[in-house]
């Protein structure tokens, strides 16, 4: 081989410890990203009877059930506005944190093959869950604002903050989904109790009842689920009901950055075992 050959070889080596985060790699594959968020899009909707409507049925499902049970029934307060879109305003992005967390963990597994005969970074596999569900949301989004309409409540200009609180929730998502995605590939547990945790979780976050119910000396306690800050910071910009939790966003953000942190690192310690294992 001369010289000219060898500045295009590649070595791929296995290396012993802790792996470091490699940015530089993952936009390279920003591309295959993309491809895969296309992918899991197409998939979702093709040869589906309702197709993007199935955005919109699983939280207005729950909307209408949680309207009669807690609204009408239990009488459970809603900060002085319809409990319709009370209710809605929490399950747009709890539904999108549930179904990105419940994709993530399973995308090493679903795409055992292709981890088995190409390298990329593995990264993108979870990743690409926690981006596609933005679809999803995006739907859901326009139903909550055409409930907002029907029930004549006006956004507050708090809806400047939304950007950001998106941005806190897909964290949130990939941070744990991380986690979640290398344990369950190596522990086939996870991925099946999964669904059953995420609707226990529903009821740990703000979602059937306002933040106000749980007593103030538990408040921080209760912020470290960071879904709290982001589903009351959803009611504060669309309802106005509440001021923005800012302490609640602020230990939530934290949390969620660490998550992302040490759910990447912990994902790249595993690596190495993921095509064996699969």
């Amino acid at each position: 081989m001369n010289k000219t050959d060898a500045r295009y070889r590649v070595v791929l080596e296995q290396r012993k410890g802790m792996r470091s985060i490699n940015l530089q790699e993952l936009w390279e594959y920003r591309d295959l990203l993309m491809f895969l968020v296309w992918r899991s899009i197409r998939v979702r909707y093709a040869q589906s009877l309702l197709g993007v409507g199935w955005a919109i049925v699983q939280p207005l499902f729950s909307m209408v059930v949680f309207t009669i049970v807690f609204g009408r029934l239990a009488k459970v307060d809603s900060d002085g506005v319809p409990y319709a879109v009370f209710s809605f305003t929490a399950l747009v992005p709890w539904t999108y944190f549930a179904n990105a967390l419940t994709e993530s963990a399973g995308s090493l597994v679903s795409n055992a093959n292709m981890i088995r005969k190409v390298y990329f970074p593995r990264l993108v596999l979870p990743l690409s869950a926690v981006v596609a569900k933005l679809v999803d949301f995006s739907i859901a989004m326009v139903m909550l604002f055409a409930i907002m309409l029907w029930y004549k409540v006006v956004p507050t200009w708090g809806v400047l903050y939304l950007p950001f609180l998106v941005v806190l929730m897909m964290l949130t998502a990939a941070g744990i989904g991380t986690w979640l995605t290398a344990l369950a590939i190596q522990y086939r547990d996870v991925h099946y109790s999964l669904n059953f945790v995420v609707q226990l979780l529903m009821y740990a976050a703000p979602v059937v009842y306002p933040v106000s119910l749980v007593p103030e000396e538990y408040r921080l306690l209760y912020g470290c689920n960071p879904m709290v800050g982001v589903i009351e910071g959803f009611r504060s910009a669309l309802l106005g009901t509440v001021p923005m939790p800012w302490d609640l966003l602020g230990l939530g953000g934290g949390l969620s950055l660490f998550l992302c942190v040490t759910g990447a690192l912990y994902f790249r310690s595993k690596e190495k075992i993921f095509a064996d294992v699969a």
